[in-house]
């Protein structure tokens, strides 16, 4: 806007015009802010999503946390989107008016890992609670992120329905468990302990590690991951239909191709599952 055209304008309104315009850089950049669990980024498949979405001319920039901050994160109003995988605290964050229009987008699952001499006897269980259950009784070393994140929620989750609240010596918090689940099964790994941890963070860490799959399958252990749109009645200033648009691309063939077949050369098997509506409409599921 040239100057001259700038000293037409009545001071009140040029104003009101410029701390509209300074309200919306998310939407005049066209970029999406996603607050995400770490898990999918460490195992590198939002990475991928987001490259991919780049074609479209909008940009998603992505800041990882476990479930719980990345949840906490989003009630600020500075993120447009959340990925997210624990149910319990993402139906609490919808009913408390900060997020609308839950869609699931893939899934994996979870594994009970520990040391190949397995001094608790969990090999090949078909129960996770019952496995858990005799880690406990037997006091072998269990690691826990401890930190409400979508994996600890899921712990918790399996505790629970051993009937069993985890405490002792032999139950060890990590203390840096908010730096994710790498960083978690590594400490898991020199402390040749028992961990539960998502398939996708083992099979992008397995040779660098001695603990081994010995619990699996359990439908309780199953990982469902989604999105959450910030509630654009709650903040101003959302990039609201850009965070459609994204969501809408996610549940796509596009992004459920990529999904399906993210990791499959470099692993042997796929890292996640997609699980969009259209994608199991569309395939019968």
């Amino acid at each position: 806007m040239k100057r001259t055209a700038l000293k037409r304008i009545p001071a009140v309104l040029l104003a009101l015009l410029l701390a509209t315009l300074a309200a919306l850089p998310a939407a005049a950049a066209g970029t999406v802010r996603m607050s995400s669990t770490i898990g999918p980024i460490d195992a590198g498949i939002v990475p991928a999503l987001v490259e991919a979405y780049k074609k479209t001319g909008t940009t998603v920039t992505f800041e990882g946390a476990g479930t719980g901050a990345t949840l906490e994160k989003a009630k600020t109003g500075n993120f447009d989107i959340v990925m997210v995988h624990a149910r319990s605290l993402e139906d609490k964050f919808i009913a408390d008016g900060f997020g609308v229009d839950r869609r699931d987008i893939m899934f994996n699952d979870f594994v009970i890992l520990g040391p190949a001499s397995d001094p608790a006897g969990i090999k090949g269980m078909k129960s996770a609670p019952a496995a858990l259950t005799r880690i406990a009784i037997m006091g072998s070393p269990f690691v826990t992120r401890g930190d409400m994140s979508g994996t600890h929620v899921k712990e918790l989750e399996v505790w629970d329905a051993a009937h069993i609240k985890p405490e002792g010596d032999w139950y060890v918090t990590y203390s840096l468990g908010k730096l994710g689940n790498g960083a978690t099964t590594v400490f898991a790994n020199r402390r040749q302990a028992y961990v539960l941890m998502d398939r996708a963070t083992y099979l992008t860490m397995k040779k660098d590690l001695q603990l081994v799959p010995l619990v699996e399958k359990d439908p309780i252990l199953l990982n469902l991951i989604a999105v959450i749109r910030v509630n654009p009645a709650k903040f101003q200033g959302l990039n609201a239909d850009a965070a459609v648009a994204f969501a809408d691309w996610l549940e796509g063939d596009e992004a459920q191709n990529l999904i399906k077949d993210f990791g499959v050369k470099k692993y042997g098997e796929p890292l996640f599952f997609p699980n969009s509506k259209a994608w199991n409409a569309k395939h019968g599921k």
